[in-house]
């Protein structure tokens, strides 16, 4: 069977090769011109980590992981902190140790593993038609494609959605904009093994090891969609917003060179649905369910589907229109559940509710971690990589 893929991002090229390797031909086509993803690096969790693990990647994705052993929260005026506990139990827990990645290395790894030869840069998709045996997907160049089976992994504001839905799914602000990037691991920003956290009045300022002895920093700011912002500016605003904070923090905005790993993200989402499938044609990924990264899910839903859908298209034989239907069922409430985690995870942090906030914030001081571990395996036990034995 011939399938296309859509987008080259984390979704598409793990989707690419989990099919390639079932003997399916497999094309994929981008609209990027390189591969320069949005974003610093992101958070692998068990799950994740697992699906890579399914497609043989494991020994090449433990080597592009930071060693996160333990975590903490500091008060991010005073430095004061708040709490610090092992990590430990999440391995154990799930089976599989998390891996934070700086994401240009995943999604090289992903595409080379599945081949650039088979990857077309720079076309974008903008019509397609299925007539029910054939699906033709045409490119802003004039240029067209046909395949048995379509798939829209082409992120948030996917072209493909739209076909699959009718359009009218909108992205929603999710109240903040983050500042992400990689700077050298230093200990004055917060131990190298640790994801370390700074949180006060609404405001998060966090950094978590990758590989190469470096830290992935993010850092939000509660504010309104659509503020000018000029490259040009570099950490200004990070300083303005954390002038004050606690020496840890100064360290880490010290760090920063903008002109060597700086972005500002407005953060949005996407409401659940459940609307994946038009015949032929599926979407996965931030196409189907666009997740802020307050729970670190992001990615890893992503590598869910290609499980899925990889698991769907290898097990069913009825037609492609069935399969992709079982795909679908087996995706859409797990992957919406997530994203309203996700969104109540963003109202706590970003005093949304001052007062929810506060009591978050106070919860935090002396606590031994064991919530928090309960609240991170338990958006990773329902995980279909995980085939039924979520914790052991």
């Amino acid at each position: 069977m011939k399938i296309l893929i859509i987008g080259a991002g984390i979704g598409g090229a793990s989707a690419g090769i989990a099919l390639q390797r079932l003997g399916h031909d497999v094309v994929i086509y981008d609209k990027m011109r390189e591969n320069k993803p949005v974003g610093a690096a992101l958070s692998l969790w068990s799950n994740g980590v697992k699906v890579l693990n399914w497609l043989g990647l494991a020994e090449e994705v433990a080597a592009l992981g930071g060693r996160m052993d333990d975590m903490a929260y500091y008060e991010g005026v005073s430095g004061e902190v708040m709490c610090r506990f092992s990590l430990e139990p999440v391995t154990t827990l799930t089976g599989q140790r998390p891996y934070p990645v700086a994401r240009a290395d995943l999604q090289g790894l992903l595409m080379e593993t599945f081949g650039m030869h088979r990857i077309h840069l720079s076309s974008t998709a903008t019509a397609i038609e299925d007539d029910g045996e054939i699906v033709t997907v045409t490119f802003a160049d004039g240029s067209t494609d046909t395949a048995d089976m379509v798939i829209g992994a082409d992120g948030a504001r996917s072209f493909v959605r739209d076909y699959v839905t009718g359009g009218g799914i909108e992205r929603e602000y999710s109240g903040y904009t983050n500042f992400n990037g990689l700077v050298p691991a230093n200990e004055a920003i917060g131990p190298v093994n640790q994801w370390t956290t700074y949180v006060a009045e609404g405001k998060r300022c966090a950094v978590m090891p990758v590989a190469d002895d470096r830290f992935y920093f993010f850092v939000d700011i509660p504010q309104p969609a659509g503020l000018p912002y000029d490259r040009a500016d570099g950490v200004a605003p990070l300083r303005e917003a954390f002038g004050s904070w606690a020496p840890g923090v100064q360290a880490l905005l010290d760090s920063i060179d903008p002109d060597a790993s700086l972005n500002r993200v407005e953060i949005w989402d996407i409401a659940p649905f459940h609307t994946w499938v038009k015949g032929r044609v599926a979407i996965l990924g931030d196409a189907a369910h666009n997740t802020s990264p307050d729970i670190g899910q992001g990615a890893c839903s992503a590598l869910e589907d290609s499980f899925a859908l990889a698991t769907a298209v290898a097990t069913n034989t009825i037609s492609v229109e069935d399969t992709l239907k079982r795909y679908e069922k087996s995706r859409a409430a797990r992957a919406g559940e997530l994203v309203e985690r996700a969104r109540k995870r963003a109202h706590e942090t970003h005093a949304f509710d001052p007062a929810a906030t506060e009591a978050w914030y106070e919860s935090l001081r002396g606590a031994d971690g064991a919530g928090i571990i309960r609240g991170i395996v338990g958006n990773i036990e329902d995980s279909p990589v995980n085939l039924g034995v979520g914790t052991l």
